[in-house]
């Protein structure tokens, strides 16, 4: 995020234009000589806190539906039935594999299984 610097100069000139104070968040930075005008002018400095950022969205752009299908199973151009539907023992065991795998062993075993038990959870 960039950040707004404010020099005794710009004191000057916003006082001159009539703001009598100045609001201070996590992207302005004021000089030390800005601060000492603004005490000097009169000029007040108010420490507004800024919200958290603004949570990641989806752009309009982006197919959900083609993202994320509704019918998971759905047969390919070759196969003519669809795949049965895997059960969670079956899931959890090929994404433990699949992650063990990948990982090359270098993972909490506990902690693995703990996190895939909860993403199986909450896809149900």
């Amino acid at each position: 995020m960039p950040k707004t610097f404010i020099t005794e100069r710009d004191v000057e000139d916003m006082q001159a234009r009539g703001v009598t104070s100045i609001d201070v968040t996590d992207s302005v930075v004021l000089t030390d000589l800005a601060v000492e005008r603004a005490m000097k002018l009169g000029v007040k400095l108010k420490r507004v806190e800024t919200s958290s950022p603004p949570k990641a969205s989806y752009s309009p752009s982006v197919n959900l539906i083609a993202a994320y299908p509704h019918e998971p199973n759905r047969p390919s151009m070759g196969s003519p039935l669809p795949a049965a539907p895997a059960s969670d023992a079956e899931l959890f065991a090929k994404i433990r594999s699949a992650v063990l795998a990948r990982l090359d062993g270098q993972v909490n075993p506990a902690l693995l299984d703990a996190v895939i038990a909860k993403v199986l959870a909450g896809m149900r």
